[in-house]
């Protein structure tokens, strides 16, 4: 039996659906704003300020905006651990892009619900 890879293939291809799709999910522009916000956080500190969060789901933020070298997290050898958590300079170049959606989204949000209520959605 032959495994399709054509879909892949396509996401892989496409440089704005496979970089937006790791960040631009519920919390990635959340956290990224809020790093940004701060210029140094620690994990508690974060988990704090989006108190909605889970720590499981935000560990998995983190660790993709750091594979995606948006953010770097430094561990300090110390007891108990430390860890703080940064943009990169590829993340802060990210921030105005994310901020000009934001305002835009912020701006436009009563007219898509009232359009949205004709639609049932």
């Amino acid at each position: 039996m032959q495994k399709k890879d054509s879909k892949n293939s396509m996401f892989e291809m496409c440089p704005v659906r496979n970089v937006i799709a790791r960040f631009g999910n519920k919390w990635g522009f959340l956290v990224l704003l809020d790093i940004n916000e701060r210029g140094t956080i620690r994990f508690n500190e974060l988990h704090r300020i989006i108190p909605d969060i889970s720590t499981r789901v935000l560990s998995s933020t983190l660790r993709t905006l750091e594979a995606d070298d948006l953010i770097v997290r430094k561990v300090y050898p110390e007891i108990p651990p430390r860890v703080e958590y940064s943009l990169t300079p590829m993340g802060k170049e990210l921030v105005p892009i994310v901020q000009e959606l934001t305002a835009w989204a912020s701006k436009n949000l009563p007219t898509i619900m009232k359009h949205r209520q004709q639609f049932d959605v």
